[in-house]
């Protein structure tokens, strides 16, 4: 009979532990062969380093749970716990982010890491709790550049009518509209289709999604401008991070801080192998030289003006000014 009550605690409590452990589902935009799943395996290494099988991540890539603003809708909702998201989406929900998307304002991914990491970064990544989201950390998609199938672009007028999707993005698509292009702001699982039907020239995306997503298969010119610099987000649902106690908040700080590593890590070998990558699969590539760029800045003047009224001249020149 002891024997018997001992069996029964034990699978009763067996039981009580797998009924217990909370699923978190994970959705983002990108192949799991990309650096936003390499983030996330990161990030559900370590959380089960950390806490054992208190929490089991799901994975759902490639769009699986929608686009990225249907996505973080959810987490609003509480329907869904997290995701890994691009900057260009979050001033839909966080204004005040979009300063991280003005062109040319990073002059390399050392200057950009620094501002993210620094004050600057982190007082922006904690508007995010006043606006339904809870930020955890800044991850990496690297240099923003133009791939098309209509010609190479190395100067303002090669962007003529260009149709190129852009995000859902008010400062991405003021910039190109100053630089002549004719931006169609799109949702991701769109994309690749509408290349292929021809109903937009082109895009603009940073190497990491431009080799991961294999855009070399739908675009035949790549155009190396580093307009914008492109962060990405790790985001959970307010309703995940309340219901955290103050060990298990440290252990999901952690799994973020691995995430942000790898995306890192990621972007940082495909930057160094990224262009002769497309280069071999049969991509046309013209990389513009700092005057070349200096002629798309000047194009942009007027712009900067409207994003110093939007943004406060001061942000900017702060971020500017970090070394």
């Amino acid at each position: 009979m002891t024997r018997l009550f001992f069996c029964t605690a034990s699978v009763l409590a067996f039981s009580t532990a797998i009924a217990t452990a909370a699923e978190i589902k994970m959705g983002y935009a990108l192949a799991e062969d990309s650096h936003y799943g390499a983030g996330a395996r990161a990030f559900e290494e370590t959380l089960r380093a950390e806490l054992g099988d208190a929490f089991t991540v799901r994975h759902f890539p490639s769009s699986g749970l929608g686009g990225e603003r249907e996505v973080i809708e959810g987490l609003q909702l509480g329907t869904v716990e997290a995701t890994i998201a691009s900057s260009g989406t979050l001033s839909n929900f966080v204004p005040e982010v979009g300063v991280f998307d003005i062109p040319f304002l990073f002059r390399d991914l050392h200057h950009a890491r620094t501002v993210l990491d620094g004050p600057i970064g982190q007082e922006m990544l904690a508007k995010f709790d006043g606006a339904g989201l809870h930020g955890l950390v800044w991850g990496e998609q690297g240099f923003r550049h133009i791939t098309n199938n209509r010609n190479p672009v190395a100067a303002p007028g090669d962007m003529a009518g260009l149709k190129i999707r852009t995000m859902e993005n008010p400062v991405h698509l003021r910039a190109f509209e100053a630089l002549g292009a004719a931006p169609t702001p799109m949702a991701w699982p769109e994309v690749i289709p509408a290349l292929e039907q021809g109903a937009i020239d082109g895009q603009e995306n940073p190497l990491s999604v431009i080799v991961s997503a294999n855009l070399n298969e739908v675009q035949k010119y790549l155009s190396v401008d580093g307009h914008v610099y492109s962060s990405a987000i790790l985001l959970l649902s307010p309703k995940l991070w309340n219901s955290l106690d103050d060990a298990q908040k440290e252990a999901f700080q952690k799994a973020g801080a691995a995430a942000a590593a790898a995306m890192r890590g990621y972007v940082d070998t495909v930057e160094a192998d990224g262009i002769e990558e497309l280069r071999n699969r049969g991509m046309e590539v013209n990389i513009l030289t700092p005057e070349e760029k200096l002629v798309f800045q000047e194009q942009l003047a007027a712009t900067y003006e409207g994003y110093q009224a939007q943004f406060g001249k001061e942000l900017m020149d702060s971020i500017i000014a970090t070394q």
